[in-house]
């Protein structure tokens, strides 16, 4: 699941570079925009793959964390601002996950057969 979010969260980079370099004349040497496409797609194979193994109840949050990475990259690669509600959003994201894993191992444990 990790590297489905890495994929991810490239992709997302990828669509932002190809975006700022989008014109009508000269689109298709915009290499940026096909191979963001290319890396959503590794990235869904990859979550499959995670998604045969594990609950996607507990999964996909993990994969949400690509929005939270999506967000520190734009950071350092395109001087976005971030903001208080780019931070409560990022707060958000982690107690979610965090709720989520505390209600899926306590259910996974009240499962047990002793």
């Amino acid at each position: 699941m990790i590297i489905a979010t890495a994929f991810l969260t490239i992709s997302q980079i990828m669509y932002k570079m190809g975006a700022n370099r989008l014109s009508f004349v000269g689109w298709y040497t915009n290499w940026y925009i096909p191979a963001g496409i290319f890396l959503s797609g590794v990235a869904g194979v990859f979550l499959i793959l995670a998604l045969k193994k594990g609950e996607v109840s507990v999964l996909y949050p993990i994969f949400a964390t690509a929005f939270i990475w999506v967000l520190v990259l734009s950071r350092y690669i395109f001087a976005e601002p971030f903001t208080s509600q780019k931070w409560i959003g990022v707060i958000v994201i982690l107690f979610g996950i965090t709720f989520i894993s505390i209600g899926s191992s306590r259910m996974k444990s009240s499962l047990k057969v002793t």
